[in-house]
């Protein structure tokens, strides 16, 4: 069993995002903390939370997981943009300790001509200073297409990042298919070497959630230009083996893809339900 979702808005409240994954037959869901580009974070109501967490306890919902702003950026140059960082993540994760128990993904950061090496040692540094004993919340690194200075791009990178983390049970990886494809490792053609791969580099126990999103260009393109469903390089047949591979079973599936509606995402969390 897998648990397919979306990304929806916050901005109408906990309830709604709920609601609106019912409608469209979701069973998890995806969703920014503050505004993808920065911002301070909406206040929360816990009256709407409370409804939020009965509606999806009703509905049989995964792991949900909410996405840090994409400025957040742990290894930049800039002081000013890795206080940012810290305030926002530490602000999230206590955030989201009004629905314990699920994910916080953020994409590892750019080290900006500092040198991977350099770009590790500064995420690992800022995730000590945040992660506590007591949260409920487990934190993700995106696996990265390797655009630019990112960071994450190799198994190894995103290992080398959990092996400096002091609190390894509140740390975890989620996997972007169309990321992992423009980063070069072929899902289409060797998809059980990969899996087999990140085993041996990081150990599948960290693999907590996957980013669903065909790809619009080639292997090794490093690109991160996401597609629908069956409408790029990676394609319907390598997409179902992916989602129904035994090694994954039980993982929160989340669609990033390039829908104009939400009716869309509901017709492509149809296609893939019949595909697997």
């Amino acid at each position: 069993m897998i648990y397919l979702g979306c990304h929806l808005t916050s901005s109408k409240g906990y309830e709604n995002m709920a609601k609106e994954a019912i409608s469209i037959n979701a069973d998890t869901l995806q969703f920014f903390t503050r505004n993808p580009r920065g911002g301070k974070a909406k206040a929360i109501d816990p009256e709407d939370v409370k409804r939020y967490i009965d509606l999806a306890k009703e509905n049989n919902f995964g792991k949900v997981v909410a996405h840090a702003p994409y400025t957040l950026n742990p290894c930049s140059k800039e002081e000013k943009t890795r206080e940012f960082a810290f305030m926002a993540m530490s602000d999230d994760l206590e955030r989201m300790e009004y629905i314990p128990g699920n994910y916080y993904n953020f994409h590892p950061g750019s080290h900006v001509g500092q040198g991977v090496e350099k770009g590790i040692e500064m995420i690992a540094e800022m995730l000590n200073k945040i992660l506590k004993p007591e949260q409920t919340t487990t934190v993700l690194l995106e696996t990265m297409a390797g655009k630019g200075s990112e960071v994450g791009s190799t198994f190894e990178e995103l290992r080398a990042i959990i092996d400096r983390v002091e609190l390894k049970d509140k740390i975890g990886v989620c996997l972007d298919t169309c990321h992992v494809h423009d980063a070069g490792y072929d899902i289409v053609n060797d998809l059980d070497g990969v899996i087999d791969e990140f085993d041996r580099i990081i150990g599948l126990k960290y693999l907590k959630a996957l980013h669903i999103n065909d790809s619009k260009n080639p292997c090794e393109a490093h690109k991160d230009r996401h597609a629908c469903i069956g409408e790029g390089y990676i394609g319907k047949e390598a997409m179902a083996r992916i989602l129904s591979h035994p090694k994954l079973a039980g993982l929160p599936c989340v669609l990033e893809t390039p829908q104009e509606s939400l009716a869309g995402y509901g017709e492509e969390i149809k296609m893939i339900r019949e595909m697997i």
